[in-house]
């Protein structure tokens, strides 16, 4: 059995939530349908007629990438142009695309924590954040017989988490009244009599993001015709997500060593380098793709080298004035997602009898050469 379209994006968007993009960014299907079977997923970096050509090789009717095939609007398809014939082959074949970018950035456990633990970074967090999440307190009531079943589902759909713990609940005894009313088919009691019924009101944390599952879990646990329950808004916030990681190394270093690590964990034949190489590295910083810009909140975070691409000129000047290393191994580097997110996805098809096969793409879509 083959799982459907949306099947596959549901857990594509558990890693990586469609909300974590920033707003200028254009995610999600860019191209084709997924209201059908995917036979076969193929994770790419970059959409390219390359690349396109090995999904069909290899009987993938669904690319997932990092980098859109269509950012800016477009206000036409023309064939015989080369973005017209990749649009052209993909529809052709039936290949739907779908684009998961700074979400899976920003996403824990995506490409800013995967990058982060090639390079030995340890319990890194966020150089710049710009997302909380957003928290709200379930209440609800649940007849003694039904505790349990309840409490478990509305933990085990994300609720519940306060820092490092997880199942964090209240739970108070106590009793309901209702009169059910004439057509009603109540759980406890009759249509027309005043019910009084010993209940325990379970609290609980909600994160926005699984707010909506929490819910559904609960209900469909739960044994009542009609629940009672509460979901209040808190000014308490959630864990804060954000662009990049940073964090101490394994072991203190030089920046000469650490630009090896680099190289190799990056799997990069050369980088730009801005610092002296004798230089000690404690604390580095590490953000995929363009992000130079953000040396100095890597300078505030204490990070003695940060680690990204497209650096220019003149922002590698300030970054030495400033006393920053920077290292440079390119915007191609993202590329460690086409096996990490093929792994996460191959185990989610598995693990629910989905006889989808995922591929991450082999041709390298690097643009410059290094001679």
């Amino acid at each position: 059995m083959f799982a459907k379209g949306q099947t596959v994006i549901g857990y594509m968007e558990q890693l990586a939530p469609k909300h974590l993009a920033e707003e200028w960014d254009n995610v999600g299907l860019q191209v084709g349908t997924l209201q059908k079977e995917i036979t076969g997923v193929l994770t790419a970096l970059d959409v390219n007629e390359q690349v396109v050509d090995e999904a069909v090789a290899k009987g993938c009717n669904l690319i997932i990438a990092h980098h859109a095939v269509i950012f800016r609007p477009i206000k036409g398809i023309l064939t015989d142009t080369p973005m017209g014939r990749l649009y052209e082959k993909l529809i052709k074949h039936d290949i739907a695309v779908y684009i998961s970018h700074t979400n899976l950035d920003v996403a824990e456990g995506g490409m800013n924590d995967w990058m982060a633990e090639a390079l030995g970074i340890e319990n890194g967090a966020p150089i710049k954040d710009i997302h909380t999440e957003q928290l709200s307190k379930l209440v609800v009531f649940v007849p003694k017989d039904h505790h349990q079943k309840v409490l478990d589902a509305i933990l085990n759909a994300g609720a519940g988490h306060i820092g490092n713990y997880s199942h964090c609940s209240f739970n108070i005894e106590g009793y309901g009244t209702f009169l059910p009313q004439e057509g009603t088919d109540p759980y406890i009691g009759k249509p027309g009599k005043l019910e009084r019924a010993e209940e325990i009101r379970i609290e609980t944390i909600v994160p926005q993001p699984v707010r909506n599952k929490v819910v559904q879990a609960m209900l469909k646990a739960h044994p009542y015709e009609e629940v009672a329950y509460d979901l209040y808004s808190m000014d308490l916030k959630g864990r804060s997500l954000g662009l990049g990681r940073v964090g101490k190394l394994k072991e203190p270093t030089t920046l000469g060593a650490f630009i090896e690590t680099v190289k190799s964990g990056l799997n990069v034949p050369s980088v730009r380098v801005v610092g002296e190489l004798d230089r000690p590295v404690r604390k580095a910083a590490v953000l995929g793709g363009s992000g130079a810009k953000y040396y100095s909140s890597a300078i505030f975070k204490g990070a003695d080298v940060l680690v990204t691409g497209d650096i220019d000129y003149h922002t590698a000047q300030d970054a030495y004035l400033a006393g920053i290393a920077l290292i440079d191994p390119g915007h191609n580097a993202e590329k460690i997602m086409k096996e990490k997110v093929a792994e996460y996805l191959a185990d989610k098809l598995a693990a629910n009898k989905y006889g989808t096969v995922v591929h991450a793409s082999q041709p390298d879509t690097e643009p410059f050469q290094f001679l």
